[in-house]
């Protein structure tokens, strides 16, 4: 019998059914674990799920039971890979799931900001409408979607999806290449072209010591019209300091971010001194969160572990 461990139940949302892998098995679930709690909590598991709790090398050498670890989620950046590797402990992770629920959300972020949304509900609450005196007014600029260019960083199937919704909407596209790199063929542009010709940058890449900052005050500098800046991927891989230093100084439009370098965000980060700004949308990490694909996530989390115990490991990362 595989004992069972799930960490951080509560990263999903109360309605939707999470349930055990279909074989024989003893099952623990907790809400939420804190990294002092792991090791007492996994001793004598032979299975973790996790969605966001770290099992760091130090963690794993503390539970010689553990076999596999089920990852909740694509990203898999909570995860010391390389001790998983050395321990020969199986790491999967879910796939796919997010492919609609995400660039819709990027979506709802960009035209949020290029329609002024934020801005025009906070001045009907204020009561300017109904003292302007007539049926309209003026007090934020807004911009078409259609004609622009959105830039994307990160060619995955999000980041696909999100150019499928940018070409819909009439959007000039532009996949970055690699910062630093060149040669990687005719899908590409040069990271430095999208930088000076976006009216829009999104972000869908992983989160690598290659991609950690990579925009940062040397590529705000570089945009040449002012672009709204959206990630939905991952905290870290935009310096925040430098991003709200950007939009005072002018260098771009405006902040749709549902993704922190730490979550929930600390007390000091600056992007909470800009929130109530219209051209700022900051949402709890919740792109991912839709209905239809929490139930996948967890189908495919599950799954994953009915076919390691049958000895058809998927979605392996390690």
């Amino acid at each position: 019998m595989k004992r069972i461990v799930v960490l951080d139940r509560d990263t999903y949302a109360p309605g939707i059914d999470t349930h055990g892998p279909n074989i024989e098995h003893d099952w623990t679930v907790y809400g939420a674990t804190t990294s002092e709690q792991i090791v007492e909590r996994v001793q004598g598991a032979h299975i973790v799920i996790t969605n966001k709790v770290p099992m760091r090398a130090e963690t794993l050498a503390q539970l010689p039971d553990l076999e596999m670890i089920s990852v909740s989620a694509t990203g898999y950046d909570v995860i010391d890979i390389a001790a998983c590797e050395e321990r020969k402990i199986t790491v999967s992770n879910v796939r796919g799931y997010a492919v609609n629920t995400l660039p819709e959300h990027t979506f709802a972020l960009i035209l949020s900001l290029r329609r002024q949304i934020v801005g025009y509900r906070q001045d009907v609450i204020d009561g300017k409408w109904q003292a302007s005196g007539q049926f309209c007014f003026h007090t934020h600029p807004m911009q078409d979607l259609n004609g622009s260019t959105l830039g994307i960083i990160g060619e995955g199937n999000l980041g696909q999806s999100v150019a499928d919704l940018g070409k819909a909407f009439g959007m000039r596209i532009l996949f970055a290449a690699h910062k630093g790199v060149e040669g990687l063929g005719p899908l590409y542009t040069p990271f430095e072209q999208v930088m000076e010709e976006s009216d829009v940058i999104t972000l869908h890449c992983p989160l690598t010591a290659h991609t950690r900052n990579v925009l940062a005050m040397p590529e705000f500098r570089q945009m040449k019209k002012r672009p709204l800046i959206v990630n939905t991927a991952r905290g870290g891989l935009v310096h925040e300091g430098d991003l709200v230093k950007a939009l005072d100084e002018g260098l771009i439009a405006g902040i749709g971010f549902d993704v922190l370098t730490k979550e929930p965000p600390a007390a000091d980060n600056p992007l909470l001194t800009v929130l109530e700004r219209p051209n700022v949308i900051v949402t709890p990490h919740m792109s991912w969160a839709s209905h239809e694909a929490q139930v996948e996530c967890w189908r495919q989390t599950v799954a994953n572990i009915e076919n390691f115990a049958a000895g058809t490991a998927s979605n392996v990362v390690v």
